[in-house]
């Protein structure tokens, strides 16, 4: 059971090659990005055959608000007609992959399903995963059909501010950024502030992933996060600095069976409040 619910969000390199072979009907959205941090673009040159081209950066989000964050939501009438150049429909399983630990695969995947497409997957691992197990890529770009998809938004348990704070609260709030992040501490004058919501638990998203890149194994992530409160007998909420990393600990919940809402805007929207409430230091009050 637990491997049934896993595979409806997760496949295993070998898992895609085979639903491919079956002549299932299945399109693969590559995302692309460039590291923030590093300036090192993740596409190698490579992709699966067939696989159709994104962008993280700029397909899966709007440009950055200061009420908003810096990653909003797309606009949906701006996904929607990417959604169709990509030759997206309904009755198609998406694969998603990335070359990085699955990060921006996911916020892909949340993104697709809050638009509205019900079977929306990520490759685990990526593309490093599908070389692993040695199964043949590609330089040929695909070109695929147009669709004429209707997409419409708030198909997935989203939050605000207000409703962070709320389940921090009455529920389980968890900080997927790195835990230096969620301690926070002094600034200087003009930065945001540093720290994190009230009653949230850190919860640091890389943990989500082996050293491999891979998800880990569900037992594990159930007793992950069993030990921070969610084990599925109260509301969950995720939040993060963007909204990025909070999109890969709600995939990384929903492949052991527990539903999770996100605050879209995470951390970088609550602090453009200046009347919200900060915590510094490394325990949720």
């Amino acid at each position: 059971m637990t491997g049934d619910v896993r595979r409806k969000v997760l496949l295993t390199a070998v898992e895609l090659d085979e639903l491919r072979r079956s002549g299932h009907d299945v399109t693969i959205l590559a995302v692309h990005s460039i590291n923030p941090y590093t300036g090192v673009p993740s596409f190698k040159g490579q992709r699966i055959e067939g696989a159709i081209d994104t962008e993280a950066y700029s397909d899966f989000q709007a440009p950055a608000s200061f009420e908003r964050g810096q990653r909003p939501l797309p606009e949906i009438g701006v996904l929607q007609g990417k959604a169709r150049r990509w030759g997206l429909r309904p009755e198609t399983t998406v694969v998603i992959y990335d070359g990085d630990r699955s990060m921006t695969a996911a916020r892909a995947w949340w993104v697709l399903k809050w638009a509205g497409l019900p079977d929306v997957r990520v490759l685990d691992g990526g593309m490093p995963a599908w070389i692993a197990a040695g199964l043949p890529t590609t330089e040929m770009v695909a070109t695929p059909e147009v669709s004429d998809i209707a997409l419409s938004p708030s198909h997935m348990p989203e939050l605000d501010a207000e409703g962070a704070l709320r389940i921090g609260r009455e529920g389980v709030l968890l900080d997927a950024r790195i835990r230096p992040n969620y301690i926070g501490g002094p600034v200087l004058s003009g930065q945001p502030a540093r720290g994190h919501i009230p009653y949230a638990i850190s919860a640091p998203a890389p943990d989500n992933v082996t050293d491999y890149g891979n998800f880990t194994d569900g037992p594990t992530l159930t007793e992950m996060y069993r030990a921070l409160g969610a084990d599925g007998s109260s509301e969950v909420g995720v939040y993060c600095g963007a909204g990025m990393s909070a999109a890969h600990t709600v995939l990384a919940l929903a492949s052991i069976g527990i539903e999770a809402s996100m605050y879209p805007g995470s951390w970088s929207a609550w602090i453009s409040d200046p009347t919200r409430p900060v915590i510094t230091g490394a325990d949720p009050l």
